[in-house]
């Protein structure tokens, strides 16, 4: 879709048209990820074709999204700033993640705010 947006084959700018597409795309092939994460997905897809952001950081983006997608009970997690750690306890139907802190307390956050922790 890059290159037909670069292409520019019709009149008027067609930038938007092309995201819109790549979005839509995008949506289908992640249809399992909850709603926002699905949006976050096609936003990297529809600013890549826009020529805003470049592949690598499209494709650094979308590894990210799906490594956050597969979070499963049981994991390991810490939170983004290394502040507490503990275990995922469960992961509801939105996406949000209910994970036990080390220190006992049970937590319920967005993903995007905890790291996996690599088994030693």
């Amino acid at each position: 879709m890059l290159e037909c947006h670069r292409a520019a084959p019709f009149l008027f700018f067609n930038g938007n048209t092309f995201g819109e597409i790549a979005r839509r795309i995008v949506d289908a092939v992640f249809v399992e990820f909850p709603l926002p994460r699905r949006r976050e997905a096609g936003s990297l897809a529809a600013h890549y074709v826009a020529g805003v952001l470049d592949r690598l950081s499209m494709e650094s983006g979308l590894v990210v999204l799906v490594q956050l997608a597969e979070l499963q009970p049981g994991d390991r997690v810490e939170t983004f700033r290394g502040s507490m750690r503990g275990t995922i306890v469960n992961v509801l139907p939105d996406g949000r993640v209910v994970w036990r802190t080390d220190s006992g307390a049970e937590l319920t956050t967005l993903p995007e705010s905890l790291v996996r922790l690599e088994a030693k």
